[in-house]
């Protein structure tokens, strides 16, 4: 017989604890009064927005929220955010319970009725159906979720809005009362929905958008305090829409008119306005298809592989330019601060499965602190040697997992470094070269020539 280990008895004991604590905040007295929620699916994405209105039976003041996310898409969740009536973000707190993830937040005591607006994006929540199409083919997704608002709360009122990217819908769950008007599918309203109910939705539609994934993106930023921040990113980048059946065929791809193809010619990857010195290159060399273009507040570089992507095909490139530091990087004497984006826009509605970056700050730097916008993992720090490094270069590691667009956010790395450092390298060169020219002067005065020799001893005798 298996025994459960002792780590996994208390973390079952700490989940149960957590339930405990999460049902005795639930107020049963608070309701959702009006819940309009949207559901955007004319992307890869999956994004649901919500306006909850609440209202306590008792007439008073509501202190805290709680949301469900079922577990079943906890995974896939990428991003929340909570805000106000005024449009102020709610700090959000998550507790796992068996219902699901719960993100309790606090509310303004201000409103009998206080209104709270709910963002949330899901990646990977589309399945390719078929898995596999040819290559003149329409691409078909299916998305499944609930026709109910999930809540631990009793809702008093709900409708839902489904955006569709065309009006080609092979199928969808026909919950009475429900509509389906050109893009748009709506359930509902319902009324006195109990707490926590389920009713399965379904809808099969055509989805036509560029189904592109980052799988892993590798962005290291090289810091100098000469005026210039080098940065260079590696990308992994597949097609993860319904794989192509069959072989490819150029010709067939060249006489295809259609507009909405489901693969993917190029995209757009928008770089600081500052960046210079881009460049892009794959396996192969450098990729001089693409197209570069100064916008007043971004560098757009229109980035065309070497081939079309279909379903389940890969491409890797490593994409680099420069920034002046002074616009990233701030000091007060020996402290200094970069502030930086931790991601930049790939393409539109992207999805990164991991991003790992490495800060390669100059030698000498010391006592760093890093402040990300968000939950990352921090590796352990450590050294990296380049041209006229004597002891290192400090290096500091950090990742994140299931980013989108809503992730592109600063990140602040605060560490100290001494002005003196900065004649190391200078110094290190002129005394090479003082060395250099003292062996050369010790060169020219010394006499290895044989032949002087000879004409001596042949004096002598």
């Amino acid at each position: 017989m298996c025994y459960p280990s002792r780590m996994a008895k208390l973390a079952l004991v700490f989940v149960a604890l957590a339930a405990v604590f999460v049902h005795a905040a639930i107020d049963m007295e608070v309701e959702n009064k009006a819940v309009d929620r949207t559901i955007d699916l004319t992307s890869q994405l999956v994004k649901i927005s919500y306006k909850i209105t609440l209202e306590h039976t008792s007439k008073l003041p509501i202190s805290s929220y709680l949301f469900v996310v079922p577990t079943a898409d906890r995974e896939r969740l990428a991003y929340i955010s909570g805000k106000d009536s005024t449009k102020k973000e709610l700090k959000l707190t998550e507790t796992v319970t068996p219902k699901g993830v719960t993100f309790s937040m606090a509310l303004p005591a201000s409103s009998v009725t206080p209104v709270v607006y709910i963002e949330t994006v899901f990646t990977k929540s589309l399945k390719p159906f078929p898995s596999a199409i040819g290559q003149n083919e329409r691409q078909l997704v299916q998305y499944f979720g609930n026709v109910y608002f999930y809540s631990p709360y009793k809702t008093v009122s709900q409708k839902t809005t489904v955006h569709l990217s065309t009006r080609n819908v092979e199928n969808y769950t026909q919950f009475k009362p429900s509509s389906h008007a050109d893009t748009t599918i709506v359930y509902g309203p319902y009324d006195n929905v109990p707490a926590f109910s389920q009713e399965p939705m379904t809808i099969h539609f055509e989805n036509f958008a560029p189904f592109l994934t980052v799988t892993r993106l590798h962005r290291t930023i090289e810091v100098s305090h000469w005026g210039n921040i080098a940065v260079e990113e590696t990308v992994d980048i597949l097609h993860s829409g319904a794989a192509l059946k069959g072989a490819f065929s150029r010709y067939d791809y060249q006489k295809d008119t259609r507009s909405n193809q489901p693969s993917v010619k190029s995209y757009k990857t928008l770089l600081p306005a500052s960046a210079s010195g881009v460049y892009y290159r794959d396996t192969n060399g450098n990729i001089s298809t693409s197209a570069l273009r100064t916008l007043k507040d971004a560098v757009e570089l229109d980035l065309r592989p070497r081939f079309p992507l279909f379903g389940g095909w890969r491409t890797h490139y490593t994409l680099g330019y420069n920034v002046p530091s002074f616009e990233y990087l701030f000091h007060n004497n020996d402290n200094f601060l970069l502030k930086m984006r931790v991601i930049d826009h790939i393409f539109d509605d992207m999805v990164i499965d991991e991003v790992v970056i490495k800060i390669i700050l100059p030698e000498g730097s010391s006592n760093m602190k890093l402040i990300a916008p968000y939950a990352v993992t921090r590796y352990s720090d450590s050294l990296h040697y380049t041209y006229l490094d004597t002891f290192g270069r400090p290096v500091v590691m950090f990742s994140k997992r299931n980013l989108v667009e809503n992730h592109i956010n600063d990140f602040n790395l605060k560490y100290n470094f001494s002005w003196v450092m900065m004649l190391q390298e200078p110094l290190l060169v002129v005394a090479f070269l003082y060395i250099l020219f003292v062996l050369v002067i010790i060169w020219m005065r010394m006499d290895f020539s044989i032949i002087k020799e000879k004409e001596n001893q042949l004096h002598k005798d």
